[in-house]
Formats: C-alpha cells, structure tokens, sequence
C-alpha cells in the first residue's frame, strides 16, 4: 500500500472574470522516503509540511485551472520536482505563469513511479480539455481532479469545458474502473466508483 497524505489549501479560483472562495484537495503520494504531489494549489507552505522531508519526485497536475496550479511554482523552485500536465491545458496554464513552462508532459497511458507505486495517468477531458485523472489500480484508488465528485460530475458551462465529453469520459473511462474503486477528488468529499455509477442515467438526462 502507498503512503496517502492529504492537505487542504483554500484561496480563490478565477474563471472567465469571476472569483471564487474555494478550498482544494492536494494528495501526496509515495512511501516514507519520497513521494509525488497531485495539484499543488493556493499555498505551498502547508504541502511541504505534508511531505516531511521526503523527496519530491514529481508536482503532477490533474488540470491547468489557477486553484489546482497556483502553488505549483513556488513548490517546484523550493524542491527542484519537474511540473507534469497535459499540454491541452497549456492555455490555463500560461494565464497563471506566462513566463514559465511546465518541465514535461503527460498524456493518457503514463506510468508515474513513486516508491513502490504505479500511477497510471487517465486523460478525462471534459472539465477542460487536457483534464487527467491518476489511477492507483493496485490500491483501489483513483485521483479524479475536477473530472468527477462526490454527487456528480465536475463543472462544466466555462471556457473550454464540455457537459457532455466530460459524461463521456465518467462513463468510458472511470466507469470501467472496479465499483469498490476510491475516487479521491479535487475538491470536497471523496467517493467510490459504484456510488457514482449508479447516478449516470441521471446525469445523462440533464443538460449543463
């Protein structure tokens, strides 16, 4: 089993001329020596609190979206860890660091290895259009960023976003998962695969 540490980080998402008070999920993931950070938002402070010490091998971004970026940088420049996000967020990016590039890419099907660990990256667009989930299959745990929460999907309705890709991707991607699966996500409560599921029809039948 990984190490899970869980820090919550709160300040505002900016979106489309509108600011919003919001508090994020930052997960870290690793074993005793060194572990990843999954959206290193707000505030760095506390997420090197979180990881004690160890070595930070990676900041791996589910989206480009400012509240699940923000932190990014400062975290990197006090660790030396690469940033990791899927370059069809590069445009939210570059709002939030327009001098700055991420270290390296991800794209559906990387491997990320942490310790004893496997992630395997899960691209899920919808929210926004490089949005990527991290699947942990050997522990039973999936790391949703924005894609899926507990009571439905992510946001959509804003620039870049798609009510009905993102259902596509919950339905063909996440719900292939086991039922039993963990979904830590970005922002509130977590879930499981199986609570979700059973809600589908239901999300289909909505517009945004």
């Amino acid at each position: 089993m990984a190490r899970l540490d869980h820090v919550i980080t709160s300040g505002i998402f900016s979106l489309d001329g509108g600011d919003y008070e919001v508090e994020n999920n930052v997960w870290i993931i690793g074993n005793d020596d060194e572990a990843i950070v999954i959206d290193a938002a707000h505030d760095h402070r506390p997420i090197l609190d979180g990881l004690g010490g160890r070595k930070l091998k990676a900041i791996v971004c589910t989206h480009g979206h400012n509240d699940h970026i923000n932190a990014a940088a400062d975290l990197a420049d006090e660790t030396g860890a690469p940033i990791l996000l899927h370059p069809e967020d590069a445009m939210l990016w570059e709002v939030v660091y327009p001098d700055r590039r991420v270290d390296d890419t991800i794209s559906d099907g990387t491997t990320i290895t942490v310790g004893n660990s496997e992630l395997t990256i899960m691209h899920t667009p919808g929210h926004s259009p490089g949005g990527c989930c991290l699947y942990l299959p050997e522990d039973g745990i999936v790391f949703s960023g924005d894609t899926l929460f507990n009571g439905g999907p992510g946001a959509t309705g804003r620039s870049f976003s798609s009510y009905s890709l993102i259902l596509e991707s919950i339905e063909e991607r996440l719900f292939s998962l086991p039922p039993e699966t963990i979904v830590h996500t970005g922002h509130g409560d977590s879930t499981a695969i199986g609570a979700e599921s059973a809600n589908l029809a239901e999300w289909k039948a909505k517009t945004d």
